[in-house]
């Protein structure tokens, strides 16, 4: 499979298994692909940088994305930065290092 298809495959989990992100106002981009190392970088941005939620989100994705997309094998996911940068980056990072947040499945 070439590059491109993982990248494909990546975005249409995102946009199929993620919906809530576009929902709710944020947004998400597939920053890079390697094919050879297996690996992918996710930035979400828009609403979901102040989001709550969003620490667990990442996390999730994270762990559920290379469980769907094949050939994948590790998953970053970022903030995204500039115009879709975080709203709250603090509160965010303080969200990030929560325990309450590591056992959290969300609903996709």
């Amino acid at each position: 499979m070439s590059a491109e298809g993982l990248e494909r495959q990546t975005r249409n989990y995102m946009s199929n298994n993620v919906p809530q992100i576009q929902q709710h106002g944020g947004n998400f981009e597939v920053r890079d692909v390697d094919e050879a190392a297996g690996t992918a970088t996710v930035a979400i941005g828009g609403a979901c940088s102040g989001c709550g939620i969003a620490p667990m989100t990442m996390k999730a994705i994270e762990r559920q994305l290379p469980e769907s997309v094949d050939g994948l094998d590790d998953v970053e996911v970022v903030r995204s930065s500039g115009p879709r940068a975080a709203v709250m980056p603090s509160k965010t990072d303080e969200m990030e290092d929560m325990d309450e947040y590591e056992d959290y499945s969300p609903p996709f």
